[in-house]
């Protein structure tokens, strides 16, 4: 390239996703990080926003980061090798949405020609609050809880859109939408939503997430018929580990069972063996029981299988059950609302990620199943 190196902006959020797999549904909040952390909780955000860069190294000559210090994104870009203008100062271990909303605002006046976040739902709201429509920006999916629709699918597709931009090509964006989810509501097993704004983000159907759908009152019947046939289908001594979702809350009421609707529950014999656990706890259950299994639904409106609100089932947690032991169930309309795009998988683990890509059975009602390809 002639031209002059393409600016673009990095913000990483250090404590988004810290209390995923300790099974706090959500990081907000200084007394929910530092609970994360004394539960075992390691910050990840920086590391996914290292796997998007990586998409962007054939490019380093081409672009210009400019980014926050350390933990905020510069330990990323260098450790890579990129060029970058780091600006403003943060306190390593105590950096705050301010520092993110200040960050967001100084690379606006730069005129970077995107700014790439990592983080969650509330990184999200932060920069909606410094920039709302005024430049392009686009998530690096670090967060628990990734309701709002302004998010690549996983680290990668963040860096291949980047990647386009910097290379020339003609980029739609359009106004995504914020949503505003009330944490404390959601940890009581509420899911209370709100319009929060919007951002400028690209166009790009199978690299940018779907917003969160519910699942309509007229779905309850069929996931009556799916939870009998799954229960019916149940062998003795197995552990099952039940993730999040109405479809599997019906699994567990029809066990007798009383499921929490956002936790990961686990069932052996038709007896709750433990409650709302965490990774370390499951790693614990899968020490203790050899026979295993879990179950999963699609996130509606997303098609997540992994890696959105049910961090606690971990790569190594996945890979200790094994993809032949994993039993999806989902309505047909679930399925349907998909358009045809695939079912997702963002473990935060590349090899995990590859090993549960490929076609797989679905459990739609009684005796029904259907095969889809998981991306």
């Amino acid at each position: 390239m002639t031209q002059r190196k393409k600016r673009l902006g990095l913000i990483v959020n250090p404590t988004a996703g810290l209390g995923g797999r300790v099974g706090l549904k959500g990081s907000d909040g200084e007394i929910v990080q530092k609970k994360a952390i004394a539960l075992g909780a390691v910050p990840r955000a920086l590391e996914r926003a290292r796997e998007a860069l990586t998409t962007l190294l054939p490019l380093k000559d081409d672009i210009e980061i400019v980014t926050c210090p350390g933990e905020m994104g510069a330990e990323a870009a260098e450790a890579l090798g990129f060029s970058a203008q780091v600006i403003g100062r943060i306190e390593a271990g105590k950096t705050s949405a301010q520092d993110t909303r200040r960050a967001a605002q100084s690379m606006k006046e730069m005129g970077v020609a995107l700014i790439l976040f990592a983080g969650g739902d509330g990184t999200a709201r932060d920069m909606y609050d410094a920039v709302g429509l005024s430049v392009p920006v686009l998530g690096i999916p670090a967060g628990v809880k990734i309701h709002s629709p302004v998010y690549a699918i996983h680290p990668h597709a963040a860096g291949e859109l980047a990647a386009r931009l910097v290379r020339g090509e003609r980029l739609a964006f359009h106004e995504a939408e914020v949503i505003d989810l009330d944490e404390e509501a959601y940890r009581s097993g509420i899911v209370s939503t709100r319009l929060y704004g919007y951002l400028k983000v690209p166009v790009a159907g199978q690299f940018v997430q779907n917003a969160k759908s519910a699942s309509p009152a007229s779905e309850q019947e069929a996931a009556r018929e799916i939870a009998a046939f799954v229960v019916g289908q149940m062998q003795p001594g197995v552990a099952y580990i039940i993730g999040p979702g109405t479809t599997t809350r019906a699994i567990a009421a029809c066990l007798g069972l009383e499921k929490t609707l956002l936790g990961v529950d686990v069932a052996r014999d038709k007896t709750l063996l433990a409650r709302d656990v965490n990774e370390r706890q499951l790693l614990d259950i899968l020490a203790q029981y050899p026979h295993r299994k879990i179950i999963v639904t699609p996130i509606g409106g997303q098609g997540y299988l992994f890696g959105r609100g049910n961090q606690q089932i971990s790569p190594q947690v996945v890979r200790a059950v094994g993809r032949e032991n994993i039993l999806v169930v989902s309505t047909v309309n679930k399925i349907i609302a998909l358009r045809g795009r695939p079912l997702l998988v963002d473990t935060g683990e590349a090899e995990t990620n590859r090993l549960l890509q490929g076609y797989i059975r679905v459990i739609t009602g009684h005796e029904q199943r259907l095969v889809y390809r998981v991306g």
